[in-house]
């Protein structure tokens, strides 16, 4: 899910003579293929960040080696290569994502969907020689999508047929930013901006300022700044094509796939933004606006308690009732 954002903060007042402030730390690493930055306030010293970023990065190393598509060996690989074979052997973490999954494809009416991998691979926009597919392949890619077809039992899964395949794709980042806020939580930090590839979670507020900001980038002219929000305690998260796309025969092709229709949304939409409780929610629902279109978009990120969101076209911005509560430029 792409993330349209860029985190940035105004350099804090001076402090006040006499008193003290925890500065920001911040821990950058690379994983699950993208970049990976913490900034977060530690009280209780080295001690306490040392025991944090083990704690994080040991984490979500794990997450990405069992749940990483692109790792031949991981459990999600394993699944895959057993389609239309054998079902697989999977632990209580499995199928508590497989329960997410389900809430996940309900709640967007299809639009996410964990098994619609074979028409991610048939729209690559990252191949060296793209090509447009016909529409055979097109319909015999949808035919894998679906998944209600996947069959469940207790601590076993099977992939009824030949070619399907799952991806987390859609929601696995997002998931790993609200993990490592917890993780901070647990280790005492109360002030923190977890940001995984521009999906983010806010914890509390940075020292000596009222919010945390977050720079919104101009889907018109990318790596620029069209304004900025600012957010304590809550997640946000963008997605867009405007960055991950293929121009085929005259023709831009974004990343973003129907799996309803299988193929690339192109709606208008340039971008559309969330910002809610979690960071898992407010990815999946920007996901979903994006595909929806403005209008319907816009009704679905309302119908959502507590959840605000932007969606921005070549020609027109369009909002929720209450994202002008985070809009400071």
């Amino acid at each position: 899910m792409a993330y349209i954002a860029q985190s940035h903060r105004a350099p804090p007042p001076a402090p006040a003579s006499g008193s003290a402030t925890t500065p920001l730390r911040r821990l950058s690493f690379a994983a699950l293929g993208t970049n990976c930055e913490v900034q977060y306030a530690a009280p209780g010293g080295e001690t306490q960040a040392t025991h944090f970023e083990r704690a994080v990065t040991g984490w979500v190393g794990a997450f990405e080696a069992k749940y990483s598509r692109f790792r031949p060996e991981s459990l999600l690989s394993r699944i895959n290569a057993a389609a239309g074979r054998e079902w697989v052997p999977v632990d209580v973490e499995m199928e508590t994502l497989f329960k997410l999954c389900d809430t996940l494809h309900f709640m967007t009416q299809g639009v996410l969907d964990p098994t619609a991998l074979p028409l991610l691979r048939l729209w690559n926009y990252r191949a060296d020689n793209p090509s447009l597919p016909t529409d055979s392949e097109v319909e015999a890619a949808r035919r894998l999508v679906g998944w209600r077809k996947v069959q469940r039992s207790p601590g076993k899964v099977f992939l009824p047929e030949p070619g399907m395949a799952l991806d987390f794709g859609g929601f696995g980042k997002e998931y790993a930013v609200d993990m490592a806020a917890q993780i901070a939580v647990q280790n005492g930090i109360s002030s923190a901006l977890i940001d995984f590839g521009h999906d983010l979670k806010a914890l509390g507020q940075p020292p000596d300022r009222p919010a945390w900001h977050i720079g919104l980038e101009d889907p018109v002219r990318p790596e620029t700044t069209n304004g900025s929000i600012a957010v304590i305690g809550k997640g946000v998260a963008s997605s867009g094509d405007y960055i991950r796309r293929v121009v085929i025969g005259g023709r831009k092709y974004g990343h973003i796939v129907d799996p309803r229709g299988g193929r690339p949304v192109a709606n208008g939409c340039l971008q559309a933004t969330v910002v809610t409780g979690s960071c898992l929610q407010a990815g999946v629902l920007s996901t979903t606006a994006f595909v929806l279109g403005v209008t319907k978009g816009i009704e679905f990120i309302q119908s959502f308690p507590g959840a605000e969101g932007l969606i921005i076209t070549e020609n027109a911005r369009a909002q929720t009732r209450g994202f002008f509560n985070y809009v400071v430029s």
